[in-house]
């Protein structure tokens, strides 16, 4: 992605969190894998919504944030100087996981391979996927789920397309697409996330009401 300007260790935390897919903390980074994720890389790949970060006693608990499973379906530069074998090494890996594992998988992105919930739905069209991905980030049925956070695990489909997809499954019973109530909190991504419907702006998804 231009303009991020990640260096090969940025990219590295990157992919490192991909595959945990879920809140670690930066003490079992360092157990695990020998991996220190210093404050100014933390701040950085924050601000760039990449990872989000909180304190947990003494240690930071990090994940992936939602732009982050986006950026990671295009390049990164891991070349370091005085380590190419490790920089070819995770760039053949990249590559290949979406090239190649990926087709294999079944899953329609690199957000669905690693999801530690099941997020692959049945054929159908995209109302069943939507369905499987609202399901993974609900904390319960019914709960709401902003299109902030469902949209980027359908970055390989045209955003009109899953807007109507969207627009067919809010006819079916149960579920809910409705506008946030408190504007104020809205962030610009939660409105440029957000489906017209009904005349109106709506950011908020719900499904088994």
């Amino acid at each position: 992605m231009a303009g991020d300007d990640l260096t090969p260790s940025e990219g590295a935390i990157l992919m490192v969190l991909m595959v945990e897919a879920r809140e670690v903390l930066n003490t079992e980074l360092k157990e695990r894998y020998g991996l220190d994720v210093r404050k100014e890389q933390r701040d950085k790949l924050g601000r760039l919504h990449y990872v989000s970060s909180r304190r947990s006693g003494r240690t930071v608990a990090m994940q992936l944030d939602d732009k982050g499973w986006v950026r990671m379906q295009s390049d990164f530069d891991f070349n370091a100087r005085g380590a190419k074998a490790l920089g070819a090494a995770l760039t053949a890996l990249h590559a290949n996981l979406r090239e190649r594992i990926l087709d294999r998988s079944g899953a329609a992105n690199l957000t669905e391979l690693f999801a530690q919930s099941e997020m692959r739905a049945p054929t159908g069209g995209l109302g069943p996927r939507i369905a499987s991905a609202y399901n993974a980030l609900a904390d319960e049925p019914g709960a709401w789920v902003s299109l902030r956070r469902l949209r980027p695990f359908f970055a390989d489909v045209a955003r009109d397309e899953l807007d109507e997809a969207l627009r067919d499954l809010s006819r079916a019973d149960g579920v809910n697409i409705v506008p946030e109530s408190n504007q104020k909190a809205l962030t610009p991504a939660d409105r440029e996330a957000a489906l017209r419907l009904g005349g109106q702006e709506n950011h908020l998804l719900a499904i088994g009401v």
